[in-house]
């Protein structure tokens, strides 16, 4: 049965139907076509390669042995449509059974909101539930603005947002504040 006409063209229809595509060196594809483009490039589900090898002759022998047609398993593949010669339908897509359709099967684990790192304050809860603020920097962030300085944090010279690390007294010369 040939596959239904639709809207969308020939090779819309073929969506999901097993196909047969030679390549201009002489191999052979079959498999499920997935999509396609305007350059007749085709991506084609679980895939096998057929191609016809010729074994060589031995020394002594008029002509060699019959040709043989080896075959290899290759799963997921993308076809170049520049080197696309033929298609031809080999089988109608799979049957799929409606009630099994988008359903995942269940797991050991549970749905849960994923938040973004603070956990959610339930509604109606009091203010001062809030925790105090943390004298360094988070992971990835510069520090407080400049001036800034959270109650309780120590303070460093004069224009300093904060104190300057062990070993290091303070501004370089030449960036000392004017005397006062």
């Amino acid at each position: 049965m040939p596959p239904p006409k639709t809207k969308g063209g020939k090779m819309l229809s073929l969506i999901n139907w097993r196909l047969k595509v030679t390549i201009n060196d002489g191999r052979a594809f079959v498999g499920q076509m997935l999509a396609f483009d305007r350059h007749m490039n085709l991506v084609l589900a679980e895939c096998e390669e057929f191609r016809r090898v010729r074994p060589k002759k031995k020394p002594g022998e008029t002509e060699a042995g019959p040709v043989q047609e080896m075959k290899r398993t290759l799963g997921l593949v993308i076809l170049r449509g520049e080197t696309v010669v033929s298609l031809s339908v080999e089988g109608p897509p799979p049957a799929t059974d409606d009630d099994k359709k988008n359903v995942l099967p269940f797991g050991p684990g549970r749905g849960v909101p994923a938040g973004r790192g603070m956990p959610m304050m339930p509604p109606g809860a009091p203010g001062g539930i809030a925790r105090p603020p943390m004298p360094f920097a988070p992971p990835g962030m510069p520090g407080p603005p400049p001036g800034f300085r959270p109650p309780g944090f120590p303070a460093g010279p004069p224009g300093m947002p904060f104190p300057p690390p062990p070993g290091f007294g303070g501004p370089p010369p030449g960036f000392q504040p004017p005397p006062q």
